[in-house]
């Protein structure tokens, strides 16, 4: 299938998932994850009405920006974990940042927005898998996090991300993650009275999104389901 098929048939799962839920589907944002995928995908996907990206790298975006970023429309978000020294480039070429788990990073992203006179919309990313490999705060460190952010004058806190553990069964994916979605949620509203801007959910991936959006997710992040399989950096790319 075509990208453009299948974005249109993501966008129909979408819509039957929001009608489970009694939800609105313009409530929830399709995300492309374009990583490790040729710019040349993007620019298909763009062409077929896609307007929101996610890229898990710095480097690997301001490649494909120098072709993709005039793209009318367009909107790019970091989704991959944040190095400390690339927060400025950072600040500079995404829309906004998905993945900030610490007052280091989030302070360092703060300084290079007012040096670039922007206000950069941020998700807190927390780790709620037990996965080595996963990233994110601690659940339990977020409402001070987002006390201190509430401080920054060129950040803005507008929801939390989580990445759930890898299902045991790819094709109970959505049961296995829901857990994880009931928890972020929880964890949103927990907070959002005192915090208002707190108000999205990016959660869910190719195998699971419809069970997030029947547990309120405002951004799904699809690359396989979209793109294919993910084609491997270039030898000594890594960041």
């Amino acid at each position: 299938m075509s990208i453009a098929q299948n974005l249109e048939r993501i966008h129909n799962e979408v819509v039957d998932a929001c009608a489970r839920a009694h939800r609105r589907p313009k409530d929830v944002d399709l995300m492309a994850v374009s990583k490790m995928h040729p710019v040349e995908l993007l620019i298909e996907a763009h062409s077929a009405g896609q307007r929101l990206f996610g890229e898990n790298r710095v480097q690997e975006w301001q490649q494909k920006a120098e072709v993709a970023a005039s793209l009318p429309g367009l909107e790019m978000h970091l989704i991959g974990p944040l190095q400390s020294n690339k927060t400025a480039k950072a600040a500079e070429l995404f829309h906004a940042i998905q993945t900030v788990d610490s007052l280091k990073i989030a302070t360092r992203l703060n300084a290079a927005a007012q040096a670039l006179g922007k206000t950069l919309p941020i998700y807190i990313e927390v780790k709620l898998s037990h996965e080595e490999s996963k990233h994110g705060l601690q659940p339990a460190d977020l409402p001070a996090l987002l006390d201190s952010i509430a401080g920054l004058d060129a950040l803005v806190a507008i929801g939390l991300m989580t990445v759930p553990p890898w299902p045991d069964d790819v094709t109970n994916a959505g049961a296995e993650a829901r857990p994880y979605f009931q928890q972020l949620r929880r964890l949103r509203d927990e907070n959002v009275s005192k915090h208002s801007t707190l108000t999205g959910l990016s959660m869910g991936m190719s195998n699971d999104f419809a069970a997030a959006i029947e547990e309120g997710s405002t951004c799904v992040r699809i690359g396989t389901a979209i793109f294919g399989k993910r084609q491997p950096p270039p030898l000594g790319d890594a960041e």
